[in-house]
Order: C-alpha cells, then sequence, then structure tokens
C-alpha cells in the first residue's frame, strides 16, 4: 500500500494528530527524569505506551536522541520499531539534506526496511536545491514511504529563505510547493510527498492548493497557533493537513493515561479535518 494511502487510512481511523516526541532536558526534569540515556528511555517508553493506540502518527526529533551518543540512538531505534510494530505511522524528524552519495546514504539510514533506524517517513531540507533530495525520492517511491519537506516553517528566520523570491517571480517555498506537487500527480488519496507549513506563517503570497500530498503543520498550541489558523491557512486542502503538537501533550506527563487524554483533547479540535 502506498504511503499516501496508508497516511490517509492512520488519520481516518486513529484522529487527525501528529504527535511529537521531543525529550529536551527541561522536559525530562519536569517529568522527575534525569538528563542521560535512562531518563531519555524512560520518556520515550512512556510516550510509546501512551501514543501506540491513540496517535495516527508519532514524530520523534532525532536530536534529542543523538545528544546522548550511542546510548541514545539505541533507545531511538527501539521506540521507532515498538511504535511501528503497533501500527502508528512513524514520521522521523531528521531533517537532512545533502547532495550526491550523502543524500543517498541519510536515504538509505531511515528509510531503507533493513536500517535499524527504518521509518515510514521522515523530514528533509530543500535548501541545496529539491533536486538533491532525489535519492530520498527515489528510496520512498521503492519503499512505499514518505518524505516531507520544509518549504514555509514557524520559526521567525524562515522568510529570509522562504519568501526570496527567484528569477520566475516564484518565492522559494512555492519553488518547493511545486516540485513536490509535480511528483503527486499521480497519487491518490494523497502523494508520499508533502511539505511542512507552519501554522504561525500568517498572510504569505504562497499557494497551497494542488500539492497532491500531505501537509505536516507545527507551531501548533505552545508556539501559538490554534485549530481557527489551520482553517484560515488551507481552506479547501484540509483533508491534507496533518497538524503536530509536542508540548501541549507531551506537558501532561509522566503519566501515559494524562498523555492519552492530551492526544484525545488536541484531536477533537481538529475533527473537521476528517469531518
Amino acid at each position: 500500500m502506498s504511503f499516501g494511502k496508508r497516511l490517509d487510512d492512520a488519520l481516518t481511523a486513529r484522529g487527525p494528530l501528529c504527535v511529537g516526541i521531543d525529550p529536551h532536558p527541561a522536559l525530562l526534569d519536569s517529568w522527575g527524569l534525569p538528563d542521560d540515556a535512562d531518563g531519555l528511555g524512560r520518556f520515550a517508553d512512556t510516550c510509546v505506551e501512551a501514543f501506540a493506540d491513540s496517535a495516527a502518527v508519532v514524530k520523534p526529533q532525532s536530536a534529542f536522541f543523538e545528544v546522548y551518543g550511542s546510548a541514545g540512538i539505541a533507545v531511538l531505534e527501539r521506540t521507532v520499531a515498538a511504535l511501528r510494530s503497533a501500527g502508528v505511522i512513524v514520521l522521523l524528524d531528521v531533517k537532512r539534506g545533502d547532495i550526491g552519495t550523502t543524500m543517498a546514504a541519510y536515504a538509505r539510514a531511515y528509510l531503507d526496511p533493513a536500517s535499524p533506524l527504518a521509518a515510514d517517513a521522515i523530514t528533509v531540507s530543500p535548501y541545496l536545491g529539491v533536486g538533491a533530495l532525489q535519492p530520498a525520492f527515489d528510496l520512498a517511491e521503492e519503499h512505499d514511504a514518505g518524505v516531507f519537506v520544509l518549504a514555509l516553517t514557524s520559526n521567525p528566520e524562515g522568510p529570509q529563505v522562504q519568501h526570496a523570491v527567484g528569477p520566475d517571480g516564484r518565492a522559494v517555498a512555492q519553488l518547493v510547493i511545486d516540485d513536490l506537487a509535480t511528483r503527486n500527480a499521480a497519487e491518490a488519496p494523497l502523494g508520499a510527498f508533502g511539505v511542512v507549513v507552519g501554522a504561525t506563517i500568517g498572510d504569505v503570497d504562497v499557494r497551497l492548493d494542488g500539492l497532491g500530498g500531505p501537509f505536516l503543520v507545527p507551531g501548533i498550541g505552545a508556539q501559538g497557533g490554534t485549530a481557527d489558523d489551520v482553517q484560515r491557512i488551507f481552506g479547501a486542502a484540509l483533508r491534507s493537513v496533518v497538524p503536530s503538537v509536542s508540548r501541549e501533550v507531551l506537558r501532561h506527563g509522566p503519566s501515559a493515561a494524562a498523555l492519552r487524554a492530551a492526544v484525545e483533547s488536541q484531536a477533537g479540535q481538529f475533527a473537521f479535518l476528517r469531518a
């Protein structure tokens, strides 16, 4: 089954959310856990317990695991494997972007089923050119995986690059979206190639219709984005939207039951996406 079909089915069956696993030190401390690989492991295990049957998509942020070295990567490996075994779509947030054989190696690390870090989808950065990401696109197509490309991000520094206008008058973000729309053209109900568009982008001169793939939408909750913002920004493309929440859920830990309740509460705010 194609990634787009698997994603669409999961969002319909399990609710519209992507839930992040972002075990930064302050959050570990608020859960009463040490800032080390043991604390990381206990945090991740609780998230698996809470999200394995309550979220359609779970997005571990790789950097917060990498900081603990090989022990942290081992926790990430078992977390990804446990979530996928439970039927969750795992979107690994790695934001890789390089050229040639290096990009091919990144793609193998995360999208090849033979890799211990194999996920259902990854995030990538297009700022060496969207074409430089071709190894990831190729491997995703081969293994029915997904790729989410940064387009309009929530951070205030993003517009410096993303809103820059090229020789043909299109913004860089528009170039990214248009390229992916071409790659998604023959896929239904969703293509495998999505974009990241923050819920806090405000009014921008970029067309979001016609992508044909999913929109991963961070910036909701703690960063100020709301369900109303999502409706205003995406309009007719709402069914393709996957709201991404992290802190608004994780602050309810360390109780797995409380985390599940927070997922349910957040999902209720976005029920219109699958109505």
